[in-house]
C-alpha cells in the first residue's frame, strides 16, 4: 500500500512526463507522414510507394505527382494515346514500366529520358508505327523489351545499339517483311527472340538476316519460328531450314545493280541509227561522245572461288574418263592380238586333221575289199 499523500504527489510527477510523451509520439507520426511519399489520387500503392499500380482506371493522361521512389510503374489497360517528351524524368529509379493495352502510335525521342536503371519495358498491344532510331538510347540496362503486337513495318537502324544487355527482345504479330543483321548485331547478350506472325518475304533482303540467325542459334540464343510468306515456294517454310543456294541469284542481281549503277544514263538504243548528217564546209567541229549501243556483259561467276571449283572438278572428270579411254583401248588391242593369235594355231592344225581322217577311210576300204 502506498503511504498517505503519496497518491497526489505521483500524479504531479507524472503529468509532465505523459505530456512529453504525447508530444513526442505527434512530432514522430507528423515526421513520418511527410517522409511518406503520397501515392496518386487514380492509383493504388504499396506501403513504400516502391510500386505503383494505375491499371485499369481509364487514364489519357500520365497521373501526377508520382512518387520520386517508385521501382515499378504500371500503365496497362487504359487510354493513353500520347506521352510528353521526358515523362518520366523525375523518376530515376525507376525499374519496370508496363504501357501495355494502349492507344499510343507515337513515341517522342526523349520519351524514356532519364530512365537510366529500367531494366523492363512492356509496349504490347499498342498501334505503333515507326520508332525513333534514338527512342531506346538512355535505357543502357534494359533486359526486357516487349513491342509485339504493334503495327510495325520496319525497324530503323541503330535502334538497338545503347541495348547490350537486352536478353529477350518480342517483334511477334506487327507488319514486318525483313530485317537487316545491323540492326541486331549489338544484341550480344541477346538470348530470347520471338518474330513469330509476321509477314516475311524470304528473299534477297532476308538473306543477311539468316546468316545472323545462324550465328544466334550457334551461340545458344532461342528463337520461336520464322515462317516465310512469299514466296510461294517458300510459304509455310521456316527461314532458317531453306538452304542458302536458294538465294545464289542475290549475288548476281547486287553485280548487276553496282554496273548498272555506274553507267551513265543516255539515249536509248536502237537497231538501226539514222545516219549522221553530212558536215557543212567550214571549220571542223568538235567530236561528239560515241552514242553506239555498248556490248553486253558476259555473265560472271558468282565468285572466284566457285568457278576455281568448277575448273577443278571438270578437269578431274575429263582425266579420269580420258583414263577409262586409255584402258579400253589397250584392253582392246590386248584382246585382238590374242584372238588373232589363236586363229593362226587353229588354221596350222587343220590339214593334220584332214589327213588323219583321210588315212582311216582307206583303212575301211581295204578292209572291205578283203
Amino acid at each position: 500500500m502506498l503511504a498517505p499523500g503519496s497518491g497526489p504527489e505521483l500524479s504531479t510527477w507524472f503529468a509532465p512526463l505523459w505530456r512529453q510523451i504525447s508530444w513526442l509520439t505527434c512530432w514522430i507520426a507528423l515526421c513520418t507522414a511527410e517522409a511518406a511519399p503520397a501515392c496518386p489520387l487514380p492509383c493504388t500503392c504499396d506501403g513504400h510507394g516502391l510500386q505503383v499500380d494505375c491499371s485499369g482506371r481509364g487514364l489519357a493522361a500520365l497521373p501526377a505527382d508520382l512518387p520520386a521512389a517508385t521501382r515499378s510503374l504500371l500503365l496497362l489497360n487504359n487510354r493513353l494515346s500520347s506521352l510528353p517528351a521526358g515523362a518520366f524524368a523525375g523518376l530515376s529509379g525507376l525499374q519496370r514500366l508496363d504501357l501495355s493495352n494502349n492507344f499510343l502510335d507515337g513515341l517522342p525521342r526523349a520519351a524514356f529520358g532519364g530512365l537510366a536503371n529500367l531494366t523492363e519495358l512492356q509496349l504490347h498491344n499498342n498501334s505503333l508505327r515507326a520508332l525513333d532510331p534514338e527512342l531506346l538510347r538512355p535505357l543502357a540496362r534494359l533486359r526486357h523489351l516487349d513491342l509485339s503486337l504493334n503495327g510495325l513495318a520496319r525497324l530503323p537502324p541503330g535502334l538497338f545499339d545503347g541495348l547490350p544487355a537486352l536478353r529477350s527482345l518480342f517483334l511477334r504479330a506487327n507488319r514486318l517483311q525483313s530485317l537487316d543483321r545491323r540492326t541486331f548485331e549489338p544484341l550480344a547478350s541477346l538470348r530470347l527472340l520471338q518474330v513469330g506472325d509476321n509477314p516475311w518475304e524470304c528473299d534477297c533482303h532476308l538473306r543477311d538476316f539468316k546468316h545472323w540467325l545462324e550465328w544466334f542459334s550457334y551461340r545458344g540464343g532461342r528463337l520461336d519460328q520464322l515462317a516465310c510468306t512469299l514466296p510461294k515456294e517458300l510459304r509455310g517454310k521456316d527461314m532458317r531450314v531453306v538452304p542458302m543456294e536458294m538465294f545464289n541469284y542475290c549475288s548476281q542481281l547486287e553485280d548487276q545493280n553496282s554496273s548498272a549503277g555506274l553507267e551513265v544514263p543516255g539515249p536509248p538504243c536502237t537497231k538501226a541509227s539514222p545516219e549522221p548528217p553530212k558536215p557543212k564546209p567550214g571549220p571542223e567541229p568538235e567530236p561528239e561522245p560515241s552514242t553506239a549501243c555498248p556490248q553486253k556483259q558476259r555473265p560472271r561467276p558468282v565468285s572466284v572461288r566457285r568457278a576455281i571449283g568448277t575448273v577443278i572438278i571438270a578437269g578431274v572428270l575429263c582425266g579420269v574418263v580420258c583414263i577409262m579411254m586409255v584402258v579400253a583401248a589397250a584392253y582392246g588391242c590386248i584382246y585382238a592380238s590374242l584372238m588373232a593369235k589363236y586363229h593362226r594355231e587353229l588354221k596350222k592344225r587343220q590339214p593334220l586333221m584332214g589327213d588323219a581322217e583321210g588315212e582311216h577311210e582307206d583303212r575301211k576300204q581295204v578292209s572291205s575289199v578283203a
